[in-house]
């Protein structure tokens, strides 16, 4: 039997294979609201045969969005078109997720078709744009400031506030963004944290908000529910966030009640060069899996079924996440299943058009 296709358990959710959506910004809500678009856009992915279906970075806050259009919830507004998401995905068999986040530096800048940099009050932007320590991310970007430790509170308020929500919409698991360069990775990373207070310095101190973000979030959530970290192993810059770093800080989150690591990497600092190739971060969730004893996912340029078996089989990763292939081919674990032998059912309004036999009459 194949080993991507076997269930996976957590807590009081199981998975139907070990394929998952990762969470892909779509910059195309208004005022934080999810639209048809969302509907669509996340529907075919259950349909398609996902076990898991996130939806985007999701800001807990207005001024934590990456861009004046992404997806939020930090509003009771928010809830009723993210449930009716939920519902749908739900109903075709997969879990719905949610990624909670908030953007810290990175925030207030164009989506990626409309422009770069930080984003006029004119068009959109805002001035309150926050962070461990006033570095910018680059020339282009916002100016920030350092958060207080009452802005930190607020932080981890709005965190908890939004897993309220999500529980209010249907999401079955939640996972909070500690990755890419954005407000949780920051205060981790020492090019970004320059704070001399109990959130910076020391390792321990730099992933406090993490864990008070999780410890926040898991209080509010049902016991049953899965909690996710997403995080990026390592910076790729002498100096900055480590694999080794990862690892401590998995080992605390586990004991926090975190369920699974998301491991990524980069997008703290530009200008780094990062080996990329297929499966190029799957070492990194093999060394959190083994160093941490937690489950891991695993993401980045998995794009062949034999590809994601091996990663399964082999004990790197216990589930594989894909982005850019789910928009190439929205039914990828189905044809996965038929590759490795499979025999997975296709929706019965697309039986016509199974591969792995004549149309049906």
């Amino acid at each position: 039997m194949s080993q991507l296709f076997s269930p996976l358990a957590l807590r009081g959710i199981t998975l139907r294979n070990r394929i998952g959506v990762s969470p892909m910004c779509q910059y195309s809500s208004d005022d934080g609201f999810a639209s048809d678009w969302h509907l669509v856009h996340l529907g075919q992915f259950a349909v398609g045969g996902a076990a898991l279906v996130f939806t985007e970075a999701t800001a807990v806050v207005p001024e934590g969005r990456i861009s004046p259009q992404d997806l939020g919830l930090w509003s009771d507004a928010h809830v009723p078109m993210l449930e009716r998401i939920s519902r749908f995905v739900a109903a075709q068999g997969a879990v719905p997720g949610i990624q909670l986040a908030h953007a810290g530096r990175k925030a207030s800048t164009y989506r990626p078709w409309s422009g770069t940099g930080a984003v006029a009050e004119a068009d959109g932007g805002w001035l309150d744009v926050t962070a461990p320590s006033a570095i910018p991310f680059s020339a282009s970007y916002p100016q920030p400031h350092a958060l207080t430790l009452a802005g930190i509170a607020d932080v981890v308020a709005a965190f908890a506030a939004a897993a309220v929500r999500a529980v209010a919409a249907g999401f079955r698991v939640v996972e909070i963004h500690a990755a890419h360069g954005y407000l949780l990775h920051q205060f981790l990373s020492p090019l970004s944290n320059a704070r001399t207070d109990a959130y910076g310095g020391t390792l321990e101190n730099r992933a406090r908000l993490v864990r008070d973000v999780v410890a926040a979030v898991r209080a509010v959530v049902p016991e049953s529910m899965p909690v996710f970290v997403r995080i990026s192993a390592t910076d790729w810059a002498e100096g900055g966030w480590s694999p080794e770093e990862s690892v401590q800080l998995a080992t605390w989150l586990k004991a926090d009640g975190v369920d699974l690591i998301d491991v990524s990497s980069g997008g703290l600092v530009g200008g780094v060069r990062i080996p990329l190739g297929p499966g190029y971060q799957v070492p990194f969730a093999r060394q959190l899996r083994a160093g941490a004893g937690i489950a891991t996912a695993s993401v980045g340029l998995i794009t062949e079924p034999a590809q994601a078996e091996a990663i399964i089989a082999g004990g790197d990763a216990d589930i594989v996440l894909l982005a850019r292939e789910f928009l190439r081919q929205p039914h990828w674990p189905l044809l996965a299943s038929h590759a490795l032998g499979g025999d997975a059912t296709w929706p019965v309004q697309y039986e016509r058009a199974h591969p792995a036999g004549p149309p049906k009459r």
